[in-house]
């Protein structure tokens, strides 16, 4: 109960609901307490009418007018439980609404380490999993558990007023029913996150597979993957056996202990009744009464069960709402994550940094600057060392080294999705620590090697930077990255549906449309991670058409797999190992001896040597 609390308290906001239950369980309660009264009395009277102590014709409108007070209180009864539904679903829904805005605020916030070391699929199962056990359990004590407290203590009451001993067996159940339940639960919770593990190892592969089927086609490893799926299931099936039965077992003991105590309960009531301590209508009441508590207990192992999965699915929810947020995250977002009711968020335009000016000096600010930048993604492994570069306004910088020598990360810092562990780094002047995340991300353009484009319409995927940009901003934007053809081409134009990542689109129409997103966006600074080197001849030229006009007045830093994309660049910069090891012009760089000289000598032969070794830099021949 105390991890029910819990949630209970993280949105106290729908506290209403909670009191509607509580009050509508006490008119439940009292309403269905009033029957067996209603029953006893017209026992005892159809009693001594049949025994002679009373004429039938006397008491006949009395017995007509109880059955009419048993008809409206069961009709009430009906109402009062549908009322008392209507609020648990209301308030279930809302708790839904709340706790997943909440959990998906928090991943917005969430740095992109977290993001590096889950799989989405397991990210989306432990959303589904955990809000609705939470959510389940909610309605279920909300419908079942206060009007069951409520009974029981109302029969107790009755109970112990006719004769003491009925109340102390009924009382007796329920220490008895939860230490039995307490020894069920911790097995069964462990149990439960085993297997919440394999189902969601499960979620996280489906939604891998389903995302690159292409690829599962291609490498005929259908069979695989499903024997990978089905194993996990299959886990699941033998841990459920272990947790079901331990359960059911569990729940036999249960179950017997409470049929002896109601054995002892009715021999009771049928010998004082018979030795004439109760009246018939007195047992018949108490009958009714000790089967109305009867039912609950019996209920609670649903009820109990339900509760269980809340409690080990909201661990793995808490868990990530435990979590600290980026340093620079969204004041918005970050509200979002605690709060009861998020309103209509507002999707203001960030404006982006600009370069300041500088009247009384002749030493210009540079666009971007990394000064003895270090970073490591896991202590005591450093990936980038002692990094320093100053990029001017509108220069344009390539950036070339063999994989895994920092040429992402460098890009990962500039983005803000990491932080330097030592020295600094600046955009525009301003030491990134100083700016928040957002207005740091509205500095910096980016056309990645994968276009990234979501499902929805082509206007919406240009406009996703600026969803207030007018038509003719959009129109401008495709014509300038040399998509407005191939757009109007579509039946719908910049209305058509481009489906899941863009799967609608071509490789070469996807990355125009990437550009003229980026350029749309209008940041000082524009990244490139190689656009064009996926693409066959024909679209190439058409998106590189579309990049250099992008990259007019930009400061571009280029992430190279082509020389040909950077032979033209201002600067190049080479590394190796996490360090720079040259910095220069491509004329200068050509004839030094170090990693450009050797990838234009390595492009100039054709053999398979020189061929790998240009795929250790990533580049094509």
């Amino acid at each position: 109960m105390q991890a029910i609390g819990k949630i209970l308290r993280s949105a106290w906001v729908l506290w209403p609901f909670y009191l509607g239950v509580v009050l509508n369980a006490v008119l439940v309660s009292v309403l269905a307490l009033l029957t067996p009264f209603i029953i006893k009395n017209a026992t005892d009277t159809i009693v001594a009418a049949t025994t002679g102590e009373v004429d039938a014709s006397d008491v006949s409108t009395h017995v007509i007018w109880l059955a009419l007070a048993l008809l409206a209180v069961q009709f009430a009864n009906t109402l009062f439980n549908n009322i008392g539904g209507y609020i648990g679903d209301v308030m279930a829904a809302r708790l839904r609404q709340i706790l997943s805005t909440r959990y998906f605020a928090k991943l917005l916030g969430m740095p992109q380490r977290y993001f590096d070391d889950q799989v989405t699929g397991t990210i989306i199962a432990r959303l589904d999993r955990s809000i609705t056990s939470i959510t389940q359990a909610l309605q279920a004590v909300a419908n079942n558990f206060f009007p069951m407290i409520i009974t029981m203590v109302a029969v107790l009451g009755v109970s112990a007023s006719y004769y003491w001993p009925l109340a102390v067996l009924l009382a007796v159940i329920i220490p008895i029913y939860m230490w039995l339940t307490s020894l069920t639960s911790k097995r069964w919770q462990k149990i439960e996150g085993q297997k919440n593990r394999q189902i969601d190892l499960a979620g996280g592969r489906f939604a891998e597979v389903v995302g690159q089927v292409k690829v599962v086609k291609s490498f005929v490893a259908e069979v695989r993957e499903l024997s990978s799926f089905a194993g996990r299931f299959r886990e699941t099936v033998t841990l459920t056996r272990r947790q079901s039965s331990w359960w059911h077992f569990m729940d036999t003991l249960r179950g017997a202990s409470m049929n002896l105590i109601f054995f002892g309960i009715y021999l009771t009531l049928f010998l004082r009744t018979l030795h004439g301590y109760f009246t018939i209508g007195d047992m018949v009441l108490l009958i009714q009464l000790v089967n109305m508590a009867r039912m609950p207990m019996t209920m609670m192992s649903w009820v109990v069960d339900t509760t269980q999965r809340a409690i080990a699915g909201s661990k793995d929810y808490f868990e990530v709402m435990d979590l600290e947020l980026e340093a620079t995250v969204n004041p918005e977002i970050a509200a979002a994550t605690h709060t009861d009711d998020v309103p209509e968020l507002v999707d203001a335009h960030v404006a982006p940094l600009a370069l300041p000016s500088s009247p009384h000096s002749e030493a210009k600010v540079p666009a971007v600057q990394f000064d003895h930048v270090y970073f490591e993604y896991s202590e005591g492994e450093p990936v980038l060392k002692d990094i320093s570069l100053r990029a001017a306004a509108g220069e344009r910088i390539a950036l070339v080294g063999e994989s895994g020598g920092g040429k992402t990360t460098m890009i990962n810092l500039l983005l803000g999705l990491y932080r330097p562990t030592h020295g600094h780094l600046s955009l525009c002047g301003r030491d990134i620590s100083e700016v928040s995340a957002e207005q740091l991300r509205a500095s910096v353009g980016v056309v990645f090697q994968e276009s990234s484009l979501f499902s929805g319409t082509i206007r919406e995927n240009i406009a996703y930077a600026r969803p207030d940009a007018s038509d003719e901003e959009i129109i401008a934007v495709a014509k300038r990255a040399n998509a407005h053809d191939f757009i109007s081409a579509f039946p719908d134009g910049y209305d058509t549906v481009i489906g899941e990542r863009g799967l609608r689109l071509s490789g070469g129409q996807k990355q125009r449309v990437a550009v003229a997103r980026a350029m749309l966006k209008d940041a000082p600074v524009l990244v490139l991670d190689e656009a064009t080197s996926a693409l066959d001849t024909k679209s190439e030229l058409a998106v590189q058409a579309g990049l250099d006009e992008l990259m007019q007045g930009r400061t571009t830093i280029i992430i190279a797999h082509r020389l040909s994309t950077i032979a033209d660049v201002d600067t190049i910069v080479t590394l190796k190992n996490g360090r720079i090891d040259e910095i220069g012009a491509p004329a200068d760089l050509a004839t030094s001896g170090g990693i450009y000289a050797e990838l234009l000598e390595l492009t100039a032969n054709s053999n398979e040597v020189s061929r790998e070794r240009l795929k250790a830099f990533g580049f094509q021949a």
